[in-house]
């Protein structure tokens, strides 16, 4: 946005109509006659034009979104997770997810105003909402009202940017008529929030880039705050939003390095003065957000009070600040010599065992203790009974209670032997230590300290009881310092397909926790049972939401099983796979979420196109050519190239994430792209009024210009000049648009019904849609 427009020698576009005297050197009379014609031309205030086609781009953007919004009216795809959500919120029970809340509180608002109470809690796809009474057009109309605006957002940032009046519509165009964006918007899903927090943010920093001359004044504080708030609530609704950060900020750095040129054309600034422009940019864009990111998770702890779904997902301390929560009426203190179930916290399997052997060898050669077998179970059975020994042979006292950093001894109960580690390999994993089992003559002989494993709390305090349910912990062997551990990976046929348990020697990761189920040996009536009344607990807010923090990031890294809708990065661009989102096979009728082809093949030659003329400029400018005059070339890099580095600083990074990606992660990069789109059609088929490079170029002279400072808006650009071709241009691409988003219109709309022979016509590219029978 703010980068410095290379001056070249040669201009071919500039003053033509300039005389050269025998020394080659322009004429001043003449210089100074295109001077006062410039300066004494008519400038044209009214944009009622611009007016007109926003209004009616605008209306056309909520009917694209708006008809038939009731149908289908049964759950579909994504709405089984974000409705659910604004249902928990309407029930205060606590959730888990790993989006940030915003989005989420935006439809849990629109239901509280509703008045709907969350009994419905959007289980499963193809539930019916009007058999459960779900006000779903009222939820659907929240992202349908945010998608077309943003195709208004979209038309004021070319509009305030000051470009034409083909190429704002064109770029509007783009968006209005893209069948992902209409799909996206018209459902309870979150991308309609996201991509119209980032166009808020590149419209409200072009409006405060626009008051670079008037720094620090009213409307520049308010344009720089209303980026960051727009910031704040992209990143507030999906971490992706951190992308729009990038943009704004490498934007913002630009314009920082231009300020610090002591030879900048406004005059140079002091230290002090740089100074106060850096910290306001630093608390407008920074510091603002991330209070507004904060304030959002307080909403969201707030509301969410009761136990719920996503408890597990906590620690046991963050549970017990919620009502109703097990932990506060179940949790028992386990004392020595109690038969227990012990169960790992992520993947629910059971400490097991049971007599059968590990193999001699594994299928790697790797030889094995060949001891019992020791793995992780799902199902609760008597192999997954454990009692707990004190460490010393001779403890025989009763009714001791174990605390943090315990060391204690495991016996399996149905085997009668002891639990044990040692340095031997495990089948998996060659850096681990296996785990088995040795008899109680070997456990309280030569191998008695290899059986010693420490209780350790998580966040627990010295002396701290361990109990059932609460006390998460990790079983730490003495000896060898390893963490017990187990992964979803199946053993082979030998152990039954069961899980590997092994000795972690990295003890820090959350992976390594566990939890006691229950106390088998204890009787129901047993006086410990008994349920006391308990006070929920209060947290410190800072430690809740760094807790949820880490939660959140490392359930998003998790995601990285296969879909059979995922598409990897350099497929977007080219459109090459949707995404099915609903089916009706007596109907014949489907929704799969697929863009505009036409759309996005242009916008895609447009992006190939740009970055092949600013290669052949900077190729000419080095070899002494310059075809391009001033304001053409600032607007090609600064302008154009503000909308270009928003696509690639929305798209790039997806190739560096290693979770499930799908089609939709490109729609802002999409807007982008339309942005691009628009302003490139009018380089190439506009050009500048001539006068405004005379005053240019009058200034390097050293001529002074009367033209006041302003951002020039479109008609003063092409004063006098036609934009017969930009009409042409934006013309024939918005028909070519149309048409294909009217082709594929009824896998948007999900109506009417396709025969097979309809579908067909629509796989292009072989796209994976649904043949209904």
């Amino acid at each position: 946005m703010a980068t410095t427009a290379p001056q070249g020698t040669l201009r071919q576009r500039s003053v033509a109509g300039s005389k050269k005297n025998k020394d080659g050197a322009s004429s001043d009379v003449e210089l100074d006659k295109l001077v006062k014609a410039a300066n004494q031309r008519p400038k044209a205030v009214s944009e009622n034009d611009h007016r007109i086609a926003f209004f009616i781009i605008t209306i056309l953007a909520f009917i694209t979104r708006f008809w038939g919004i009731s149908h289908p009216n049964e759950v579909v795809f994504d709405e089984v997770h974000f409705g659910k959500f604004a249902s928990y919120y309407l029930e205060k029970t606590y959730f888990f997810d790993v989006h940030p809340p915003f989005g989420k509180l935006l439809f849990a608002f629109v239901g509280w105003l509703v008045g709907f109470d969350g009994h419905f809690h959007f289980e499963n796809i193809g539930d019916s909402y009007i058999a459960n009474k779900v006000p779903y057009v009222a939820f659907r109309s929240l992202p349908a009202l945010l998608g077309a605006l943003t195709v208004s957002v979209v038309y004021l940032i070319m509009w305030e940017s000051g470009y034409s009046l083909p190429a704002c519509i064109l770029a509007a165009g783009l968006v209005l008529l893209d069948n992902a964006h209409i799909g996206q918007t018209r459902l309870i899903l979150l991308d309609a929030t996201l991509v119209f927090a980032m166009a808020c943010s590149l419209l409200c920093y072009i409006k405060f880039y626009k008051l670079r001359h008037e720094p620090f004044s009213r409307k520049w504080w308010k344009w720089l705050i209303l980026t960051g708030f727009a910031l704040s609530c992209d990143i507030s609704t999906k971490y992706v939003g951190l992308f729009a950060f990038i943009t704004i900020g490498s934007a913002v750095v630009i314009e920082l390095w231009d300020l610090l040129d002591i030879k900048r054309p406004g005059g140079a600034l002091t230290l002090a003065q740089f100074g106060k422009h850096f910290a306001a940019r630093a608390f407008g864009l920074i510091f603002l957000p991330f209070l507004f990111y904060l304030f959002w998770f307080q909403v969201h702890f707030t509301i969410l009070t009761r136990s719920g779904p996503g408890d597990d997902f906590m620690t046991p301390e963050f549970q017990e600040t919620l009502s109703d929560n097990i932990m506060l009426s179940n949790a028992i203190t386990i004392d020595y010599y109690d038969t227990i179930s012990i169960k790992h916290k992520e993947t629910k399997a059971y400490l097991h065992s049971h007599p059968e052997r590990y193999p001699l060898r594994y299928d790697d050669g790797r030889v094995s203790s060949q001891g019992q077998q020791v793995t992780g179970y799902p199902f609760n059975d008597t192999n997954n009974y454990w009692q707990i020994l004190p460490a010393g042979a001779d403890d025989k006292q009763l009714n001791r209670h174990i605390k943090n950093h315990d060391l204690i001894r495991l016996r399996h109960v149905v085997t009668d032997t002891i639990l044990l580690s040692h340095d031997v390999a495990s089948p998996y994993f060659p850096t681990n230590q296996e785990f088995t089992t040795v008899s109680l003559a070997d456990a309280y002989g030569d191998r008695a300290a290899d059986t010693l494993f420490e209780v350790r709390i998580e966040h627990g305090k010295p002396n701290q009881e361990w109990k059932t349910i609460s006390g998460h912990f990790k079983l730490i062997h003495n000896p060898s310092k390893v963490a017990m551990w187990t992964h979803t990976k199946p053993l082979p046929e030998w152990a039954f397909k069961q899980q590997e348990i092994n000795g972690n020697k990295q003890i820090a990761p959350s992976s390594n926790v566990w939890l006691v189920e229950d106390i088998s040996s204890l009787p129901a009536d047993h006086p410990r049972r008994a349920k006391v009344a308990k006070k929920v607990k209060t947290l410190p807010f800072l430690r809740k939401w760094f807790e949820l923090q880490r939660s959140m990031f490392w359930h998003n890294n998790q995601l990285t099983a296969s879909h059979p809708y995922a598409s990897l990065p350099y497929s977007w661009p080219f459109l090459l796979r949707g995404v099915s989102f609903w089916t009706q096979n007596n109907t014949r009728q489907q929704i799969y979420f697929l863009g505009n082809p036409i759309g996005w093949w242009i916008a895609s030659s447009v992006l190939a196109i740009y970055a092949g003329i600013i290669l052949a400029d900077q190729f000419s400018l080095r070899r002494g050519m310059d075809a391009l005059d001033h304001r053409s070339r600032s607007r090609l890099y600064n302008s154009t190239g503000f909308f270009f580095l928003a696509w690639a600083t929305h798209y790039f990074p997806f190739y560096v994430m290693g979770r499930q990606l799908f089609l939709h992660h490109y729609l802002p990069a999409h807007l982008a792209s339309a942005l691009v789109t628009g302003a490139l059609v009018e380089f190439i088929f506009s050009q500048d009024a001539v006068e405004h490079e005379v005053a240019h170029q009058a200034a390097k002279a050293g001529k002074k210009s009367q033209t006041p400072k302003h951002h020039l808006t479109a008609r003063e650009r092409f004063a006098g000049q036609s934009l017969f071709g930009s009409w042409v241009a934006t013309g024939v691409i918005l028909t070519l648009v149309a048409a294909g988003w009217y082709f594929f219109l009824p896998l948007t709309y999900g109506y009417p019904g396709l025969t097979v022979e309809q579908v067909i016509r629509r796989k292009w590219l072989g796209y994976d849609l649904h043949f209904a029978k």
